[in-house]
């Protein structure tokens, strides 16, 4: 039987807490057991109702751990929505942080983005979408050149999109007490329709190439 969500328990924090600067090989080990039932397993347990809620999200990772500190501090997981197209989470001593992303794409992909971009019924419908997301208190970034690739002129009404190799749209939404509850589920929910037009867009024009 599939563990219900509930929230993550205040200890979690604690956990968390234990794990900060450069914890040694015996913190980690002795506060393993106890981050994976407080701060993983509840990951896991909030992406299995989000996929219940919406089939569309039922593609997820949670990640275990590394042996970078930064593993230990944060736990990430990932929704799968197309080729290096996903919706991202990290739980951590800040809260919860969500973001919409299409990054380290695969050969040919950055290509196949700037010709939608630049394409001009795609490339407005891109641009309204990243104007609207940003107005719900999305950060928009990514690896962005210094200028417009070459073949685009420099006063293009897009350029600002085609200077970008990736796409990422996040929001921190702290430590607020719904992560401690059953409300994530419909905060998580909340976000991802907030990215969802984002995301079919990409998935849309950035497919895999063959």
């Amino acid at each position: 039987m599939r563990r219900q969500f509930t929230g993550w328990p205040e200890q979690a924090m604690d956990v968390l807490w234990q794990l900060q600067g450069e914890p040694s090989k015996a913190t980690r080990e002795r506060c393993r057991a106890d981050r994976e039932r407080l701060v993983r397993q509840p990951m896991i347990a909030l992406l299995n109702e989000v996929a219940d809620a919406d089939p569309r999200y039922e593609d997820f990772s949670v990640w275990h751990y590394r042996t970078d500190s930064w593993w230990w501090q944060n736990q990430g997981a990932v929704i799968r929505i197309g080729r290096k197209v996903e919706i991202g989470l990290r739980f951590s001593l800040d809260g919860l942080r969500i973001q919409g992303a299409w990054w380290y794409p695969d050969p040919g992909q950055v290509d196949m983005f700037r010709r939608a971009v630049a394409s001009e019924g795609s490339g407005r419908e891109l641009s309204a979408i990243v104007e609207d997301v940003r107005r719900r208190g999305y950060d928009i970034s990514g690896d962005v050149m210094k200028r417009p690739p070459r073949g685009y002129p420099a006063d293009h009404p897009r350029a600002n999109l085609l200077r970008h190799r990736s796409l990422i749209a996040a929001r921190a939404f702290g430590c607020e007490e719904w992560l401690h509850t059953p409300e994530a589920v419909e905060q998580v929910l909340s976000a991802a329709t907030d990215l969802d037009a984002l995301l079919l867009w990409l998935a849309r024009h950035v497919k895999r190439t063959a």
